[in-house]
């Protein structure tokens, strides 16, 4: 599984058109993703203090478009990258992520709440 974070008010919008192109297609070709252990480091490095926030787990072996992983920023880390739109049904579970009294994440599936995807 991989993993992919985005407000619920973009999702609520994604939901409605069948795949998932967000602007990270054209200014950098690829969907960020992050695996599991990732994800926590990602929300505090890039949406610490923000709310709304939402978790797709992804299923890798249903993304029609390519997956790769890849260190593209010398981070000495793989970060999994999705070449083009998120067909929708690779979507497995979506989660509610929120942040603490201090606006920071920890991204723990079996503690996070779970929100219907479709």
């Amino acid at each position: 599984m991989i993993f992919h974070i985005i407000s619920s008010s973009e999702w609520a919008v994604v939901r409605t058109q069948g795949v998932y192109q967000p602007d990270s297609l054209a200014t950098d070709k690829f969907i960020h993703c992050s695996t599991e252990v990732q994800v926590s480091e990602v929300a505090n490095t890039f949406y610490n203090g923000k709310v709304d926030l939402l978790v797709l787990e992804i299923s890798e072996e249903q993304v029609e478009a390519e997956v790769v992983y890849e260190d593209l920023y010398g981070l000495n880390q793989l970060f999994p990258h999705i070449y083009g739109r998120l067909n929708l049904n690779a979507i497995q579970k979506v989660y509610r992520l929120e942040p603490d009294d201090k606006g920071g994440f920890s991204f723990e599936r079996q503690r996070l709440k779970e929100v219907a995807n479709g």
